[in-house]
């Protein structure tokens, strides 16, 4: 069952799983969260209609009923599972991977993730040993369920004046285009902006450079003040600044203390993960931040932001979390906040690059992929290596390593599904990250053969 992993069920259909693997999950759901009824939404991939279909007839004839939101974002299925008090939910959808990948995401009540820790590995392990779904003496009904209206009200409930805003769009042929028009208008330049599975313009995943430069010559010829692009599912959102650079997401935890932290005045807790600048924290300290830092991804993330009960959090890979939002990520939501920020700042006269320059004070290696057999042999010798040449002030081991020093600090972390090891690097200079960056490439290849992938 190689389609489960740490976060969801994700995986090329038809090779690493099928229609009855979607019919097994809908049937094992209602058991595994105690759920009479399941919330359902899917994305307009090629193959969602079909998954839609099998997981309808699992969860049906487990004796379950079936809320039918149809097309959907992913947010707009945590919005709907902790609005109206549903136990269990499930999204359709591969988010960024390309049009072959397909998957499901399950939340349970308040919109939590549902992990392979808390309840996918339950499911994987019920499917390996053939356990039968026999159907239920009364089969659930299916019920069509419209919540469009009240997710639309409540992002806009957020959204502020940007008439003073040059903005260029890229809805990446996704689920985006469900509500970017609604919310921003006619006034963005758009591209990309219908809906169609097949993404035949760019593969749906904003990290990947090459899928960013449709959107950068959009800026470079409408003199855009910010460029915005999001990912298939519209739970990750990144930008471009004025000048068609693009800004790592993690930088974005740091523009939004303008809007918490300084405009609304909630002083608290700000999560990070384990790859994001340390220039975030210092920025964010003087306005209040209390920042915290856990693992990527997130099953991890919101479960630790309810804890924590922060006012927000960030990852590097551009999802943002909200106490505003039932502590869940939404792409959309994050672009709100975000663009109030530039609205605003550009009435003081300071552009998104301004802006951004006085955030970014270190050089940064960005994520490389190491890819190596023995992944906790590698970790530990990259982590003795250095923590034997120098004092290191921080050192965290929740999620890989992250460890400090006082000019620069690097994570290494494990692939959950790949043999790769992802590493970061950060410096106060370009000749320190690269004299750091090439100790570990001499390391791992030297040792344990690895090659970057």
């Amino acid at each position: 069952m190689g389609a489960f992993h740490a976060y969801d069920i994700r995986g090329v259909f038809g090779v690493d799983f099928d229609g009855d693997t979607a019919y097994r999950v809908g049937y094992f759901l209602p058991e595994l969260l105690s759920a009479d009824r399941i919330l359902v939404g899917r994305d307009c991939r090629v193959s969602s209609d079909e998954i839609h279909r099998r997981l309808v007839d699992g969860i049906t004839d487990a004796g379950a009923d079936v809320c039918d939101i149809g097309l959907s974002t992913t947010p707009m299925v945590y919005f709907g599972t902790a609005n109206y008090g549903f136990r269990a939910s499930v999204q359709i959808t591969a988010s960024h991977n390309p049009a072959q990948y397909n998957g499901m995401k399950v939340s349970r009540e308040n919109a939590l993730p549902v992990g392979l820790d808390n309840g996918l590995g339950q499911i994987r392990d019920w499917i390996e040993s053939g356990r039968a779904c026999p159907p239920a003496k009364v089969k659930g009904q299916v019920h069509g369920m419209d919540i469009r209206k009240d997710y639309l009200g409540f992002l806009l409930k957020f959204k502020e004046d940007y008439s003073g805003l040059k903005i260029a769009m890229d809805l990446s042929n996704g689920m985006a285009n469900l509500y970017a028009k609604e919310i921003f208008g006619s006034s963005p330049a758009y591209i990309f902006d219908e809906m169609d599975g097949r993404f035949p313009n760019h593969e749906p995943n904003p990290l990947v450079p090459a899928n960013v430069e449709a959107l950068k010559k959009l800026v470079r010829e409408t003199g855009a003040d910010v460029g915005v692009i999001y990912d298939g599912d519209a739970d990750r959102v990144m930008f471009v600044d004025e000048n068609a650079r693009f800004i790592s997401p993690d930088l974005m935890i740091a523009v939004l203390g303008h809007y918490f932290l300084q405009e609304k005045g909630e002083k608290g807790i700000v999560l990070q993960d384990i790859r994001s600048s340390k220039a975030v924290g210092e920025y964010l300290a003087p306005m209040g931040a209390e920042m915290k830092t856990w693992k990527v991804g997130r099953a991890f993330a919101a479960r630790r932001l309810r804890e924590l009960d922060g006012v927000y959090g960030g990852e590097l890979a551009g999802h943002y979390y909200f106490r505003d939002f039932f502590y869940s990520d939404s792409g959309l939501l994050a672009s709100i906040l975000i663009l109030n920020v530039i609205a605003r700042k550009k009435s003081e006269g300071i552009s998104l690059g301004r802006l951004i320059a006085g955030i970014e004070k270190y050089r940064n290696s960005g994520e490389i992929n190491f890819r190596v057999e023995d992944k906790a042999g590698a970790m530990d010798a990259v982590r003795d290596m250095f923590m034997s040449q120098e004092r290191h002030t921080a050192y965290m081991d929740f999620d890989g390593y992250r460890v400090e020093f006082p000019q620069w600090w690097f994570n290494i972390r494990p692939s959950n599904t790949e043999p790769y090891l992802r590493f970061i690097c950060e410096a106060t200079t370009d000749e320190l990250l690269r004299q750091k960056t090439d100790a570990v490439r001499t390391l791992l290849s030297s040792r344990f053969g690895a090659t970057v992938n």
